[in-house]
């Protein structure tokens, strides 16, 4: 008898104005899922950042499959700027790209969407793997032990991203709008610099980058009409 395959999708660094959007696949043997429950994996957000590193590697362990993508700013501001799509419609792009190759019979995931079957149908579509059913909920992270293991993994890898700019450009902050210790940086950078770099870095689709943008040509010009 074919052993079943269940796999859970999620994301993490869907609102930031800085860094990727790091999207998880995680798929288990149906029989290994007590695993996951037994060493504690739970939504992402409820975990500290050194447990979420302790947990990722247990999952790694016990995963039949990981898959990670992470979706660069500049590659968020294509989807957004040029092909007109909302981040909905991007999530279901790369949430069917991760679910083509787990190839799961069951895939469960959290969707960003209040009418979850529009979602999951939605998704359904643009897989090209036709053999999987899908479970879309609002929450799904804190429901179904898999998802929970790929909201931890996406994480993970965020967080390991985001390590790279601090290393690189000396970002402050978690890269949220509503962190004032991110906006701060944001326009230390600006005034420093003159402008963000045009890849890598910050989401020029947000209007976080956009007032900011906005803000210094305005700044600029004034300095120039008082001359």
């Amino acid at each position: 008898m074919k052993e079943e395959i269940i796999a859970g999708i999620d994301e993490a660094g869907r609102g930031p104005v800085l860094g990727p959007m790091s999207i998880a696949g995680v798929s288990i043997r149906k029989a290994d899922e007590k695993k996951l429950i037994e060493i504690g994996v739970k939504d992402s957000k409820d975990l500290t950042p050194k447990k979420r590193e302790e947990l990722a590697k247990k999952i790694e362990k016990i995963a039949k499959d990981i898959f990670v993508i992470n979706v660069a700013p500049c590659r968020i501001d294509n989807y957004l700027l040029y092909q007109k799509l909302s981040l909905n419609e991007v999530e279901i792009i790369r949430f069917a790209d991760i679910g083509d190759l787990l190839r799961s019979d069951k895939l469960y995931v959290d969707s960003p969407e209040v009418k979850t079957d529009k979602f999951a149908n939605k998704l359904k579509a643009k897989m090209e793997y036709k053999n999987t059913e899908i479970t879309a909920e609002n929450k799904a992270d804190s429901k179904y032990p898999v998802v929970s293991a790929a909201s931890i993994i996406a994480k993970v890898a965020r967080d390991a991203e985001m390590e790279k700019l601090r290393k690189e450009f000396g970002v402050r902050g978690s890269g949220y709008p509503s962190d004032e210790e991110t906006i701060s940086w944001m326009k230390e950078y600006l005034d420093k610099n003159g402008k963000f770099p045009e890849k890598g870095l910050v989401r020029f689709s947000w209007d976080t980058t956009k007032k900011m943008l906005a803000e210094r040509k305005q700044s600029r010009l004034f300095g120039f009409f008082r001359k």
